[in-house]
């Protein structure tokens, strides 16, 4: 059975199954029942002699089938796995580290194979060096808090049960990275590091590309568009903007420059104008790459930019799952007893609806709060035009140097002298609304700038 589920995968059938002799039975048993999985799921049903192989997903990654092919000496063109590379090895992570008559040798976990089945190799057989230079650094680390010598020719059991959980939190990490760039829809690539601690990615979030929307909340999508052929140099009644009595919200490099607290409207599904009009940008999604990091002074994750931002220019929107005033509240209570804050307000006009990215959202789930922030909050609305649900969109409020922390205050306020609308005022919720009977609980800010007000509520 196996030969046939490879001869579909496009696996030749020239070479002959070799019995296993040696300590990977169960790997390649549980391989092959992947394989099986796959191959039963394709089966015609009984008595459809004309039905057809479909394609379904497989459980192994690609890399992983590359190894089982290498492990069974299967050739595979898909796969680019040849006679001539059957015995190309791809490392995993290295373990563990010793050193003997002046050779460095690395204990080596290879891809495709059980942990059991590490070999020691010598450095001039490894070829990966950026895995080598993360262990090196990793090693030191570890070297350094157990003051023992850097130069230390073997490693004691603490360390490497250290380096081998950073090997696998890094793993874990990377994966993480892959599922969010491959679920993002925009420019930038999105990039995971920590070399704070050993924790991983968090548990129970979903990154998502839209707002999720929740029970009771219902979105009218927009009816009409502009009808310009050139929304920046020949608008047609002032293009979305005018259509709705307000100006323009962008210049001709696709910066803001409205005050915050005026709406911006840009150009919908209905417009005539193309996807490169000037009046599109929150919806063509982040632009930059940026990383997610641990911060190393208790902040949890955090996010900074890869590249330099100019002034007021788009950045990112906050996304997660729209609410009612009421489901916040009662969220908001078991937020407080966790210590998090992830309710939005959307209290453009009314208090109606509210943001939870706790367990829904992008990139923007991750930033933390600056008493004195280089981001600034935006409502915008494009293809739903209701006033209680615009998007939130974070625009940069002075330049941004690549490697630098983005933040945004959680209590930012808008001068209604200087704003279209005093009730735009966000407001990064914790227990419920305003005159709530939920006591608030005070958080303290560690933000660290001159100007901290000590507490973020």
């Amino acid at each position: 059975m196996l030969r046939t589920v490879l001869r579909s995968l496009g696996l030749t059938n020239s070479v002959r199954f070799s019995s296993p002799s040696y300590s990977s039975t169960n790997h390649q048993r549980e391989c092959r029942s992947a394989f099986f999985r796959r191959w039963e799921s394709t089966q015609p049903a009984r008595g459809d002699h004309g039905a057809r192989f479909e394609r379904v997903s497989c459980k192994l990654s690609w890399e992983d089938l590359q190894a089982l092919c290498r492990r069974e000496r299967l050739v595979c063109k898909q796969l680019s796995v040849t006679k001539s590379n059957f015995n190309d090895y791809e490392v995993e992570y290295l373990c563990n580290y010793k050193k003997h008559k002046g050779r460095e040798f690395f204990l080596v976990k290879w891809k495709g194979y059980m942990e059991s089945e590490n070999t020691w190799e010598p450095l001039k057989n490894l070829k990966c060096p950026i895995l080598l230079h993360q262990f090196r650094q990793d090693m030191k680390t570890a070297l350094l808090q157990a003051n023992k010598p850097l130069e230390s020719e073997s490693l004691s059991a603490p360390i490497v049960s250290f380096l081998l959980q950073r090997a696998k939190q890094r793993q874990k990490l990377q994966k993480w990275e892959d599922l969010m760039n491959q679920t993002c829809k925009q420019k930038g690539h999105i990039f995971v590091c920590n070399e704070v601690d050993l924790d991983g990615p968090p548990k129970n979030f979903t990154y998502i590309n839209e707002n999720k929307l929740g029970k009771g909340v219902n979105v009218n999508p927009v009816t009409v568009g502009c009808e310009c052929d050139d929304c920046f140099s020949q608008p047609v009644d002032g293009c979305c903007p005018g259509l709705l009595k307000h100006r323009r919200a962008y210049n001709g490099s696709r910066q803001v420059k409205v005050m915050p607290g005026v709406p911006i409207y840009e150009c919908n599904s209905k417009c005539r104008c193309g996807p490169d009009c000037a009046n599109r940008v929150v919806q063509k999604g982040i632009q930059y790459d940026l990383c997610i990091f641990k911060t190393a002074n208790g902040r949890g994750w955090g996010v900074r930019t890869l590249q330099r931002i100019y002034k007021n220019s788009f950045v990112m929107e906050y996304l997660g799952e729209i609410i009612t005033t009421e489901e916040a509240e009662r969220r908001g209570v078991v937020y407080d007893k966790q210590g998090v804050t992830y309710l939005f307000d959307l209290d453009y006009v009314d208090d109606v609806y509210t943001i939870d990215a706790a367990h829904y959202g992008n990139i923007s789930h991750f930033v933390n709060h600056s008493c004195d922030p280089n981001l600034q909050v935006y409502n915008v609305f494009i293809d739903n035009l209701d006033e209680r649900l615009p998007r939130i969109a974070f625009f940069a409020k002075r330049g941004i140097k690549a490697g630098e922390e983005l933040t945004f205050d959680y209590k930012m306020t808008v001068d209604p002298i200087d704003a279209e609308s005093s009730k735009m005022d966000s407001e990064f919720s914790r227990a419920g609304i305003k005159g709530s009977p939920i006591k608030q609980i005070h958080m303290e800010c560690k933000c660290g700038v001159n100007n901290c007000r000590k507490y973020l509520f």
